[in-house]
């Protein structure tokens, strides 16, 4: 499993996170290559080595030819994102960044995600950074992405909707729950773009939900180091990405797990699936519901939840908001699981991804993904069994 660590010196934007990955390896001629397929266009990306403080690293810009920069909504901005023909996982990650941004900017000024009009953000090189980094991400391979402490400036900031304090409403939103260090910089540090590109990430759930700990030994695969272009007053305005892989077999064989339950007998079954759905999309392992019968035999489900410690306040929030509970229970179990990985096979219908279990060093289950197998039913017009049958067939020759 391939872990990608940010750690910041003087900040974090959009062109920073960009240029450490292209510092770290990711081939610039092959994000130009991908970014032909969005349409947008008056603009170029060029990238140049220099030293700030004596720290070595890739300075990055995007230059658009373009005087004004259109206002768009976050309907906008999707409707590009979906009609390039970017992979689908750097498509999905890039669009699930626009939506954070809304999200934060609708509570700043109290109106809703659709309403939202960008200015600063939904400028060409604002797209380009966020679709840029989140393809860079995929090339790169990474699984799971984490990140340090974030420096933030003091003072004020002009910005299309006036002057506003540091860090920004918007970055202090998307920062909520995260770790900050305050420093004697005047200038904007962690900008809108940089803050959600980096909560996003490291929100999305691990592929096959297996759980990486701080202390797992890793092994340093490459460090890049992204340069802003202010220079700043006593330190270096530095980003740094490192790039990590597990060591062997460490993806753990047993972790520690939080599990939640509540019984539920007067919520229609589907608000409660609703809410099931909604648990899964926020990182909880597994969500299940039992048929039970409550007080004076009135039938009720039972609510379970499997998630990690960390995802705890989350999973309570949307259970306490999306349901009609009065209170949840809790305790902490430990699980044991398979090592995972995800293969793809080439079906005659398209390809899919294939979540392969390891036991004792020996590949031992195979299971396609269904989203994959439903995608490729739909185009080809077969039975979604047709796929998934066939995918595992392909799957047994792999192994």
């Amino acid at each position: 499993m391939k872990v990608l660590r940010f750690d910041s010196i003087g900040g974090a934007s959009g062109d920073m996170i960009l240029a450490a990955l292209v510092d770290l390896g990711v081939s610039l001629d092959a994000i130009r290559g991908h970014l032909k397929t969005l349409p947008v266009s008056h603009y170029e990306i060029t990238a140049e080595q220099v030293t700030d403080c004596a720290l070595r690293g890739t300075r990055l810009r995007v230059k658009c030819h373009e005087h004004a920069h259109p206002a768009r909504t976050l309907g906008d901005i999707v409707d590009l994102i979906a009609a390039s023909a970017l992979p689908d996982r750097a498509k999905s990650s890039a669009i699930a960044v626009f939506r954070r941004l809304a999200d934060a900017e609708a509570k700043v000024h109290g109106t809703t995600p659709d309403s939202i009009h960008f200015h600063e953000i939904g400028a060409v090189d604002s797209i380009v950074d966020i679709v840029s980094s989140c393809l860079a991400i995929e090339l790169l391979g990474v699984d799971k992405v984490t990140f340090g402490p974030l420096p933030v400036g003091r003072g004020t900031v002009k910005m299309a909707h006036g002057v506003m304090p540091l860090p920004v409403p918007a970055v202090a939103g998307l920062l909520k729950g995260y770790t900050v260090t305050q420093t004697d910089e005047p200038f904007e540090l962690v900008t809108p773009t940089g803050a959600a590109l980096l909560t996003t990430w490291a929100a999305t759930p691990v592929p096959g939900d297996v759980h990486v700990r701080d202390d797992s030994p890793m092994t340093v695969l490459g460090a890049g180091y992204g340069i802003g272009s202010r220079k700043l007053n006593g330190r270096p305005n530095a980003l740094r990405a490192v790039l990590m892989d597990t060591v062997g077999n460490t993806a753990v064989a047993q972790d520690e797990c939080l599990v939640l339950e509540c019984n539920i007998d007067d919520t229609v079954p589907e608000l409660i699936g609703a809410l099931t759905q909604s648990l899964m999309t926020s990182g909880a392992l597994d969500v299940f519901t039992t048929a039970i019968q409550m007080k004076k035999q009135r039938p009720g489900a039972l609510l379970t939840v499997l998630c990690h410690p960390d995802r705890k306040h989350d999973m309570l929030d949307l259970i306490f908001r999306e349901s009609t509970t009065f209170g949840i229970r809790e305790h902490v179990t430990t699980r044991t699981i398979l090592d995972r990985r995800h293969i793809e096979v080439e079906t005659p219908y398209g390809n899919v991804r294939i979540k392969v279990g390891a036991w004792k060093g020996t590949d031992i289950t195979w299971s396609p993904e269904h989203d994959d197998c439903a995608r490729c039913a739909r185009i080809k017009g077969v039975p979604v069994r047709a796929v998934y049958e066939a995918a595992l067939r392909l799957s047994a020759t792999r192994a």
